[in-house]
């Protein structure tokens, strides 16, 4: 058995912490501590990146841009997921653009490393399978609220998305950049994070949203919102839970 060099004390990421103590061991040389600063791009389209991303306090979108230039959001990954997991399962490049949209601290780990990893089986390569299906469910249920529901749900949706996988109610985020995240005009935008702060849900300026009624939030969300958490819950945090229990 491998001598167990980390701290054992649950890492900040919740994935993780879900791989066993012999495999985040033999990931711990390779893993090192970086700060993502808003907007800063970890991968174009295309490219071939030499590492993953684990979200600790960071959240990253995943971005599609069409020909004309027309930017939306595809998937939102935080501190209960990874970023690259394309690269994991045998993609030698990625298909989309990773932005971080809110700042803050992450773990990455050579995605040789994490590949190497996967391929001996056992629980990491089972929980990132479920968390593969878990982020296939939260890009499905985005192009279908993206498609069917108005732009206030969708803001609320994207709001709720951001509390989970950050410590503070306080986002930093420009008109532009929402825009761009939900797939909607600015104006629209404007409207709807007027609306909310009117009847109490949130405040609102410009490059700031802080949250003050999250119970309102959840009772005017459309179902999307509660499907992708509950799917992620379903696949990887309850078993995680489950498996942390037995240890």
């Amino acid at each position: 058995m491998p001598r167990i060099t980390e701290i054992q004390a649950p890492p900040e990421n919740s994935l993780l912490w879900s791989f066993s103590a012999e495999e985040r061991a033999r990931l711990y040389p390779g893993t090192q501590r970086t700060t993502l600063t808003l907007g800063q791009v970890l991968y174009e389209s295309g490219e071939r990146p030499d590492h993953v991303y684990f979200p600790t306090t960071a959240v990253v979108s995943c971005l599609y841009t069409m020909q004309d230039g027309a930017i939306a959001e595809i998937a939102l990954i935080g501190n209960d997921g990874i970023v690259g997991i394309a690269l994991v399962l045998g993609g030698d490049t990625v298909p989309h653009r990773a932005v971080a949209q809110i700042g803050g601290d992450a773990l990455k780990i050579p995605a040789k490393m994490l590949q190497k990893e996967f391929a001996r089986g056992g629980l990491l390569q089972h929980t990132l399978l479920l968390y593969t299906q878990a982020l296939i469910t939260q890009i499905s249920q985005t192009a279908v609220c993206n498609r069917l529901h108005t732009i206030e749900q969708r803001l609320c949706r994207w709001l709720l998305l951001c509390h989970d996988r950050v410590n503070c109610s306080e986002i930093l985020m420009t008109q532009e950049y929402i825009a761009n995240m939900l797939g909607a005009r600015r104006e629209g935008v404007t409207v709807a994070a007027g609306h909310l702060q009117d009847i109490g849900l949130i405040q609102y300026s410009r490059g700031h949203i802080k949250i003050i009624n999250r119970k309102g939030l959840e009772a005017i969300v459309c179902e999307c919102y509660r499907a992708v958490e509950d799917e992620l819950d379903r696949l990887v945090i309850s078993p995680r839970q489950a498996n942390s229990a037995c240890r």
